[in-house]
């Protein structure tokens, strides 16, 4: 069976990580996943290059970072479905760059 691939297990942390954060109203929760998330996908990418791995999870831990500013402009759903979307891109992007 083939592994899921980054950007998607990325994207379910983050998603899953706001939606039990929300509904617990517990951010620790919602933290929880979202490492969850990277503990699967940071591997993958420390294969390729440990620096590009740390690079890659600080970057998806920043962009979570950012849609809470970016919330009180847009509102939540669409500041958690942006950022998660980038998230998936820079993925998607370290998955490229391990596989060379």
């Amino acid at each position: 069976m083939p592994a899921i691939p980054s950007p998607v297990v990325l994207a379910a942390a983050v998603l899953g990580g706001y939606a039990v954060g929300r509904s617990t109203g517990n951010r620790k929760l919602a933290g929880v996943a979202l490492a969850a998330g990277l503990a699967v996908v940071a591997p993958r990418w420390a294969a390729g290059s440990p620096v590009l791995a740390a690079a890659l999870t600080a970057g998806t831990v920043g962009l979570v970072g950012l849609s809470h500013p970016l919330s009180r402009r847009t509102g939540p759903w669409p500041a958690v479905l942006t950022t998660t979307a980038a998230a998936a891109a820079l993925a998607a992007a370290g998955d490229r760059l391990t596989s060379r």
